[in-house]
Order: structure tokens, then sequence, then C-alpha cells
């Protein structure tokens, strides 16, 4: 029985290991686990590569702003040193033998230079922050427009290689990690820069009692160790721990989501699910305690020794002024270098973390870029013709195969056949049997893997393929649900014209979309996402009319219309068959749907079955050849049939249905 305190009782579920499943790398683990697996010299050796990167792409994003931007944040750390050397002869001048007013004379130029170097480096600041304010959307822009230019122009059958699909995961972290490493390499040469002013006072140390360098050294060195050692803990602890966090991450989706609640509810999985909980966040828990005492003895191990280093300093510059060996302004200025350095040393530590980490998302984005360009299609030939104004009038499939990544079998197998101008067709047959995919490769969506479409004569390397594709429409049956108003999600059906009202309110009425937009709270400006102010949500019904209209706002010459009834009551049904039925004889239709009381009116059916092409013919040619279209039909026909019987068994599926 879960413990649950005072709440209420959760039954009791079964006593077993957690059942969800493995889950594969996120693209927000690349940079962490690179990190973690590295070494300091590794990441020390790849700093530079990385700041690099970072000032190529600020560069090129804004020259003028980045120019600002360096020059302050290296300037600001080298007005750091500057001012520490006044303030090293500040106290020379001060500390000094004889009267006050000869020593405030005396340091009065020091102070000058104190006062306009510390006026120097905050005007640097404000013109940082300015110039830093400006460059980070436009870096954003830079990088994240370079980035959908290529996922919009990628042929579809990228997004079906589970690579492909990982990389752009990871490319668009690095996209966004991009401001963070221009922003942290900024930071990290300003430390860096702080750190070479410690050093120039360091210099100064030396002159006075080589001893004291070697102080300033233990003083500050083993904070820095430490803080980079308890980094590199928390990185391989979180790399370690990614999966825990993604199972938790889908357990929050499962209790907390309107989509699993229903179900969550009606089978009474609430128990189920905080056990499932309890198991992973209980492993969560001790891990993170554990590492909190790793972390905590890590740095209080540094910080021991800083401490004690940093006692040594003073006491040996106590003992070195009561021998009268160096002056008290020295003893002073080397005071404040300790401070300073362990200051810049932490400033380091930090942004060497973060220069790393989001310079790995970066490298993601970058080999992103270039690994995605083999997936654009192919150029145009010289010779090849608009097709702007030139309407298809044939299209001809010549030994088409297609074969997923990662599959044994083609999904499309050697199809050929012909469609003329004028003409309504139909793919049929089942789940499966290569109907969308023989669709998609027709609508230049997908590149064949063998044979060649021809449309007019000619194949596709042959044609303007935007153009070419403005004279298709085509609907399909894995809809998206645009978060626009219901006549934006129709007027994206034809982009190329200015939306018309009359245009978008006629193809919804050839959809029969029109009467159930108009009863929506806004009409046709009802924004149809419920994640939006006054959003609505609409039925799977619904929705496929809106999709329909969107093809027939088109008027294309070829229109493929992909399971376009498989949510629609019958009379929507009907209505929407009807004007399928009425481009007939004047524009090319394509229909693929199992409700093949549908189709018997279409010119010329094709039947497919496990890829290939098994029949073709008329609706009657068909049944009279009492084949597999036959079959199919008269099983579906059976369905209807109103005559009282004796119930028949029900048929055995088979392995290959």
């Amino acid at each position: 029985m879960l413990k649950t305190d005072q709440r209420t009782p959760v039954p009791p579920v079964p006593a077993h290991d957690s059942v969800l499943p493995e889950l594969r790398e996120m693209w927000w683990e690349t940079g962490v686990r690179a990190r973690a697996q590295a070494g300091l010299f590794a990441v020390f050796t790849e700093l530079p590569r990385l700041v690099w990167s970072a000032v190529s792409v600020s560069w090129r994003a804004d020259r003028v702003r980045s120019s600002v931007v360096a020059a302050t944040t290296v300037g600001a750390g080298v007005m750091s040193a500057f001012g520490l050397l006044a303030a090293q002869r500040v106290l020379v001048e001060v500390f000094a033998g004889g009267p006050t007013a000869d020593k405030v004379i005396a340091a009065l130029p020091a102070l000058v230079a104190l006062a306009a170097v510390t006026a120097l480096r905050a005007g640097m600041a404000t013109a940082m922050g300015y110039a830093q304010n400006g460059l980070t959307p436009k870096v954003d822009r830079e990088v994240e427009r370079g980035l959908f230019e290529l996922t919009t122009a990628v042929r579809l059958e990228a997004f079906d290689a589970d690579a492909f699909a990982d990389d752009m995961e990871r490319a668009s972290r690095g996209a966004d990690s991009t401001t963070g490493l221009v922003q942290s390499s900024m930071n990290l040469l300003a430390g860096i820069a702080g750190i070479a002013g410690v050093l120039a006072v360091a210099v100064a140390v030396v002159v006075i009692h080589p001893l004291l360098l070697l102080a300033l050294l233990v003083a500050t060195v083993p904070n820095g160790w430490a803080s980079l050692r308890a980094g590199h803990l928390r990185y391989q602890t979180y790399a370690a721990g990614s999966v825990r966090r993604r199972r938790l991450w889908l357990l929050h989706r499962l209790m907390a989501e309107r989509d699993s609640a229903p179900e969550l509810r009606s089978y009474g999985l609430r128990g189920f699910l905080l056990d499932q909980y309890d198991r992973v966040m209980g492993v969560e828990t001790d891990i993170q305690l554990a590492l909190a005492r790793r972390v905590t003895t890590t740095t209080t191990v540094g910080a021991m020794i800083g401490g004690v280093a940093t006692a040594v300093v003073y006491v040996l510059l106590g003992v070195l002024l009561v021998n009268g060996q160096i002056p008290l302004a020295a003893a002073a200025t080397c005071v404040i270098a300790v401070q300073t350095a362990q200051r810049s040393l932490a400033v380091v530590t930090f942004q060497v973390d973060r220069v790393y980490t989001e310079g790995q998302h970066f490298r993601d984005y970058t080999g992103f870029m270039t690994r995605a360009a083999d997936y654009l299609s192919p150029t145009a030939t010289p010779t090849a013709r608009t097709a702007a104004h030139e309407r298809l009038h044939k299209i001809t499939v010549e030994a088409v195969s297609l074969r997923y990544p990662d599959r044994d079998t083609s999904a499309v197998d050697g199809v050929t056949l012909t469609i003329k101008a004028g003409q309504t067709v139909a793919f049929v047959g089942e789940n499966g049997s290569g109907k969308s995919t023989l669709a998609t490769m027709i609508a230049t969506l997908r590149t064949p893997t063998g044979g060649t479409i021809r449309y007019n004569g000619r194949p596709l390397q042959d044609w303007n393929i935007d153009a070419l594709r403005a004279r298709i429409a085509v609907v399909t049956q894995d809809y998206h649900k645009w978060p626009f108003t219901a006549a934006t999600n129709i007027a994206i059906g034809d982009i190329t014209t200015k939306p018309d009202q009359d245009r978008i309110e006629a193809a919804a009425a050839r959809a029969v979309a029109h009467n159930m937009i108009q009863v929506l709270p806004h009409g046709y400006e009802t924004l149809l996402d419920r994640t939006f102010a006054n959003g609505q949500d609409l039925s799977g019904g619904q929705w496929q009319r809106i999709t329909a209209a969107r093809g027939f706002l088109r008027d294309a010459d070829l229109l493929i219309m992909d399971e376009p009834s498989s949510a629609l009551d019958p009379r929507a049904e009907d209505a929407l068959f009807q004007a399928i039925r009425d481009r007939q004889g004047r524009a090319t239709t394509i229909l693929i749907t199992h409700r093949l009381a549908n189709v018997r009116h279409a010119d010329r059916i094709y039947v497919l079955h496990h890829g290939t092409l098994v029949e073709t013919g008329t609706h009657d040619d068909l049944m009279t050849a009492d084949g597999r279209y036959a079959e199919l039909f008269t099983l579906q026909a059976a369905g209807y049939d109103t005559t009282p019987s004796t119930p028949a068994p029900l048929p055995r599926q088979t392995a290959t249905a």
C-alpha cells in the first residue's frame, strides 16, 4: 500500500519494477553528457575553438554590436587590471613616509587614474549591456532562420530517418544555445582579462618578495580546482540520471494532462502511476543526496585549503612587515590581489563549464546543417521549364518503388500506371498496402527509390518544383491542426493568392464545413486552438471538413484526397463525395478510401497489396474479375445488408491483414 499521509488512499498495485520503457537519448543531453565524459585537459583544449565559433556567428549576425561587446568586455577586464595597479600606487604613496598632505598630493595622480578607470569601466559596462541586448535577438535570428530555411526545404523522406529526427532535435537545442555560447565566451574573455590584471600585480608582488607569489597561488588555485571538480560531479550525475528525469517528465504528463485524464480515471490508474512515480523519484532523491554530499565535501576541502593558504599569506605578510622586509603598501596590495584573483578565478571556472557545454550543443547545430544538406531536393536542370501556366494533362508512373529507412521490404514495389487529365482514379487496398506512399510520390512529397514519375512526359527534375506543386492539392489523412482561425486554416490551401472570403466560404461549402463554421462563437474568425484565449476545439470530423475545404480552395489540376471522410457522419460524407464527383471530367482526382461504395464512380480503380499493383479497372470490371477488390467490396457491402439472417461466425483475422 502506498503511503499517502492524510490524502485519499490509493489501491494497492502489483509489486514489480518500473514498467516504463527505456528511452532514447534526447537533444538536451548532448552537451551535458560530453562535459561529464570530458576531462579538464580536454575541456581546456577545446575552449579556443568554441570561443572562435561563438565570435564567428556573432560577427555574422551584427559586426558593429559584436565589436562593441568584445571591445567593452575585454576592455572592462583590462580596466580592472589598471584599477588594481592604480590602487597599488595609491597605497604606496599613502603609506610612504612624510607629512600627510605631501602623501595625499603624491597619491593624487593615482587617485585620478583610479577614478578615471572606474568611470571608464562603468561606461563600458553600459555600452556592453546595450550592445548585447541588441545582439542577442540578432544572433537568435541568424541561427534559427538558417535552421528553419533548411528544415522547410528538405525532402519529406528526411523525417522518416531516425538519425535525422534526432539530429534535428539536437540542432534545435543548439540554435537556442548559440546566444548562451556567445555570452559565456565574452564573459570568459572578461574573466581571463581580469586574471591577466592579477598576474600584472603578481609580478609587482614577486619583486617585493618571491614567497608572496607562491602564497598567492596557494590561496587562489584550490578554490578554482574545487569549483571545476564540483561542476564535473554535477554533470556526471546529471548525465547518468537523464533516463530517470525523462521518466518523471513522462509521468508528469500522464498524471496531469487532459489527453490521459479520461483513461486514467476509467481504468483506475491513479495508484499505479503514483507507484511508478515513487519508485523513480525515490532513486532520484537518493542520488541527489549523494551528489550533495560529494559536492559539499569537494568544495569544503577546496575552501579549507584556500582558507588555510590565505591565512598563511596574511601571517607571512605580518612577519615580513614586522621584520621590515616589505612596506605596508605592498602588504595591502597583496591582500587586494588575493581577493581579486579569487573572484576572477570563480568567474572563469563557471564560464569554462558553460562555454564547453553550450559549445557541444552548438556543434550539434553546425553538424546538422552540414548533414541535412544531403536531403535537399536536387537542383532543376538548366533546361527545366516553369510550370506556372502549364496545366497537368498526364501523369505517368513507371516502375516506381520506395523503401523506407530500416525496412526490409518496399512500401511501394514496381508500380506502373497512367493518370489522364479529368480522370477520377482510386487507390484501394488494405492497411499498409502502399496507397498513401504512392500518392505522396505523385504529389512530389517523396522521392522514389526506384523508377520514374513523369508529368506531361517530363521527369520531375525538368520542372520547377514549386510551380509544379502549385498545380497539386493534397488532403492527407494525417492532417495538421494549424493554430489559426477557421478562415486562415482554409486560406493556407492557396497562399499564392490574396485570401478572399467568398472563395473561402465556397470551398467550405463544398467540404460541408460552412454551416459548421458559422455556428462557432466567432464564425470564420474563431481561433481553432484551445491553448489561446477564446480558442475552440473541434472534433475529428469537423477538422476533416476544414482540411477538405483547404484542398478545394486551391482548385488544382490534381487533387489527392487521402481518407477524407474517415471521421465524417453519413450525411457529410455523401455531400463531400458529391463535391469530389463534380470535378470528374474537368480536373484530375486521386481518391484513397476504405469506403469502397464511394469509388464506384471512379474512371479507374487501382488495387494495391503489399506495395504491388495487383488489379486495375473500373468497378464493374473488378467485380466481374472476382479478385481482391470484389472480395473487399462484398465484405463491406455485407455489413449494410438488412435482410434478416442467421448470424455468421466472425471471420478470423489473418496474420497478413
